[in-house]
């Protein structure tokens, strides 16, 4: 899978809500996300999104891809997603694996939200 489309299936997971989750989301996916229970399944993630209202505006920076075999792609970022006046920041990473011929889903994702770094002005 080439590089613009890996982005535009991870953008797809940001922008959308269980649906999403239906198609691009493995079965036995394995997230690990910075709100209780932290370690998700599938079926965990997709409850979660559910009650969840959807990104509005979502940006990447820092983007790194790796290939380490024939079938599966990891991918690393920072991103920026907005809805009304919240502001989402962390850093992410996904594995994608072939299924079949043209046919990719997401078995690992897990979100890093860096520490607030107070700044003392005196």
């Amino acid at each position: 899978m080439e590089d613009a489309r890996i982005w535009q299936m991870e953008e797809k997971l940001w922008h959308g809500g269980d649906e999403v989750y239906e198609t691009l989301v493995d079965e036995n996916v394995v997230m690990a996300l910075p709100a209780e229970p932290f370690i998700f399944s599938r079926d965990a993630a997709k409850a979660a999104v559910k009650n969840t209202p959807v990104w509005e505006e979502v940006r990447f920076s820092d983007q790194k891809v790796s290939r380490p075999e024939e079938g599966l792609i990891v991918i690393g970022y920072q991103v920026e997603a907005k809805r009304g006046d919240e502001t989402y920041r962390c850093y992410a990473s996904s594995t994608m694996m072939r299924r079949g011929h043209d046919d990719w889903t997401v078995v690992q994702h897990s979100q890093v939200v860096p520490p607030k770094m107070a700044v003392d002005a005196g």
